[in-house]
């Protein structure tokens, strides 16, 4: 079984983009690093937990990790965004919530 904390960077990097500490980040290559590293969280926790990241019960904020990316200029984060629907094993699964697909098309 995955550990708790596997997760929690995943949620972790969502505190980073909250307005609060966004401005804190003045290197767009940090922003980016940071977005690269929760997407790359996202995609192995989907594949070796057993009902995925996309699942109403997983752990991971994904609505808000969504959010965060499509806040992002379009340019920068379409390859992410592609990551997630393309290289993820559970996001057409029944338990994965509708608005989770519809954001992700």
């Amino acid at each position: 079984m995955v550990g708790t904390s596997f997760f929690q960077d995943a949620n972790h990097l969502l505190i980073v983009f909250s307005s609060e500490y966004r401005s804190r980040f003045t290197n767009e290559e940090t922003v980016s690093f940071c977005l690269r590293v929760m997407v790359g969280v996202i995609i192995l926790y989907d594949h070796v937990h057993p009902v995925g990241a996309f699942a109403k019960t997983s752990k991971i904020d994904m609505k808000g990790c969504i959010k965060v990316l499509k806040e992002q200029p379009p340019n920068s984060v379409e390859g992410l965004l592609n990551a997630l629907r393309y290289t993820t094993k559970h996001l057409n699964d029944e338990t994965t919530l509708k608005q989770i697909k519809t954001m992700l098309q």
